[in-house]
């Protein structure tokens, strides 16, 4: 059964989420030293965090991309990612905003220090999936709050990255793709999720889904994020919908 089209997966505990970010050597080296991320990480500009690994994958390109050869796994508190969640615009109006829609899109655009977009979800191969995964853009107050407050911990997964990619790239997998050989296909498919990490659907408070414009609802419909009234608050309709040395863009 395929996922709900707009959810969140994610490696999380009870306290904190997994998020990825790619970034040169000249970044990411101080930022595992530190625990942190500090300088040369700039933070005037919008830095962008994904809970998929994958997507992480289909970004850096396995972390061949100039700029994004090494690949940071960021522990960050739960608390810090919802708190991101909540203050979030799209990078978008919908595509049925008419005119009204449009510019309460931008007058939460102007506020927020967070944008949201989902985008193909990616499978081993860097193909796109029939269903979406978020991508969080932080800017201002949030990444202040992202490097002094919300991180627990940052690791290097460069190596995994490699190792996942060398084991999608292996030839028995394509071989047995090509020959339609259903068992060995299985069996090297299940040699590839055994190196990915362990994403699951992240429990989103439900206020937190119509925010972000995640599916919220059995029929795997997405509704369109909330967008605040003319007082400035958020609201939801009445059916319930609502750089040269890193990667930073989504």
């Amino acid at each position: 059964m395929s996922p709900p089209y707009r959810q969140i997966r994610a490696v999380y505990t009870d306290d904190s989420v997994t998020v990825y970010q790619a970034y040169d050597p000249l970044i990411a080296d101080p930022a595992v030293a530190a625990q942190r991320f500090v300088p040369p990480f700039k933070r005037e500009r919008m830095t962008w965090i994904k809970p998929s690994f994958l997507w992480m994958m289909y970004r850096c390109g396995w972390a061949a991309k100039p700029g994004q050869s090494r690949i940071l796994a960021v522990e960050i508190t739960r608390e810090g990612f919802e708190w991101a969640l909540a203050r979030s615009c799209p990078s978008h109006p919908g595509r049925d905003a008419d005119d009204a829609g449009r510019e309460a899109w931008a007058r939460r655009l102007r506020r927020s220090p967070v944008r949201v977009q989902w985008d193909p979800e990616r499978d081993p191969h860097l193909n796109a999936l029939p269903y979406r995964s978020i991508q969080i853009g932080l800017s201002g107050e949030a990444v202040r709050r992202y490097v002094e407050d919300w991180t627990v911990s940052i690791t290097d997964v460069t190596d995994r990255a490699r190792d996942v990619h060398a084991a999608v790239r292996a030839r028995d997998v394509h071989a047995a793709v090509r020959a339609r050989d259903v068992h060995a296909a299985v069996r090297a498919r299940g040699q590839v999720a055994g190196l990915l990490p362990a994403e699951r659907p992240y429990p989103l408070p439900p206020d937190l889904a119509r925010v972000v414009g995640a599916t919220v609802d059995d029929t795997g419909r997405a509704p369109a994020p909330a967008v605040p009234d003319g007082a400035g608050r958020t609201r939801v309709s009445p059916d319930g919908t609502a750089g040269p040395h890193g990667e930073h863009g989504p």
